[in-house]
């Protein structure tokens, strides 16, 4: 009887979580699943011709390789920065009356954000981006780093310094190995806001910005406008599929 009880708090308390993901995330996505298989007027079953449509889209082939790009720089960049700056900033002793000066990049509106960096570059291309998108995350994911640091037995480091490791192999034998739940975190939290700097490019060069900072999300828009809404569900299909593979790649590797 008792544990028929503790199966029904449980049920009850996961039911309201769940009942908001299913009506606001799954069958949502269920019909744009549905819909990327369905011609945009007619409704009519298309098969995978939207699915290659998409895929031959010039559009869409140029905004996948800069977006790939742009994760492939701002992603390893923000992780490397923060971590070193998180460990210089670990062993201050005051370190939580600073904490609050970090986040404040993310506080501010990002049209704010375009402005200031409208200052400082002239022309608006694809390193001003990434800088723009270090400068934003680069404070928070610092806290991360800090929360990970802090969680790391003293007398592990300890007794590594006992045994003769030096500050480097401290970092990489000690320390770095006792991170890895936060590189897991980190990463794919960075690697979603990685896809949220389309604000920037956009109030940047509107819904058609130069080559090099043309997002998947510019497309995205454009076909929205358009109303091309069979293309956006079949693309948005795609994209979510690779995020998905992604995430799960990467959770199975760090956790070898």
């Amino acid at each position: 009887m008792k544990r028929f009880r503790e199966l029904a708090y449980f049920i009850a308390f996961i039911g309201v979580s769940f009942m908001g993901v299913l009506i606001f995330v799954l069958i949502p996505f269920a019909d744009v699943v549905r819909r990327s298989f369905l011609t945009v007027m007619s409704g009519e079953f298309a098969g995978l011709n939207n699915y290659k449509t998409v895929i031959h889209n010039q559009a869409f082939r140029l905004a996948v390789k800069n977006t790939l790009h742009f994760m492939g720089v701002g992603i390893p960049l923000l992780v490397i920065i923060s971590l070193a700056a998180a460990l210089v900033l670990s062993k201050i002793q005051d370190i939580h009356v600073i904490k609050s000066l970090y986040l404040f990049p993310m506080a501010m509106p990002t049209a704010t954000v375009v402005i200031v960096w409208r200052m400082f570059f002239y022309k608006q291309n694809f390193e001003s981006l990434v800088i723009s998108y270090l400068w934003k995350n680069t404070g928070y994911t610092i806290v991360l780093w800090l929360a990970g640091i802090a969680a790391i037995p003293n007398e592990l480091i300890e007794a590594s310094k006992v045994d003769g490791a030096n500050k480097f192999q401290c970092l990489i034998f000690v320390k770095l190995p006792c991170l890895k739940g936060s590189v897991y975190t980190i990463v794919i939290l960075s690697f979603l806001n990685s896809m949220k700097i389309y604000r920037e490019a956009y109030l940047v060069g509107g819904s058609y910005p130069g080559k090099d900072i043309y997002l998947l999300q510019h497309t995205f828009n454009n076909w929205y406008v358009n109303l091309e809404f069979d293309k956006m569900a079949a693309a948005s299909v795609l994209v979510a599929v690779v995020l998905f593979v992604f995430i799960l790649l990467f959770q199975y590797y760090s956790q070898q």
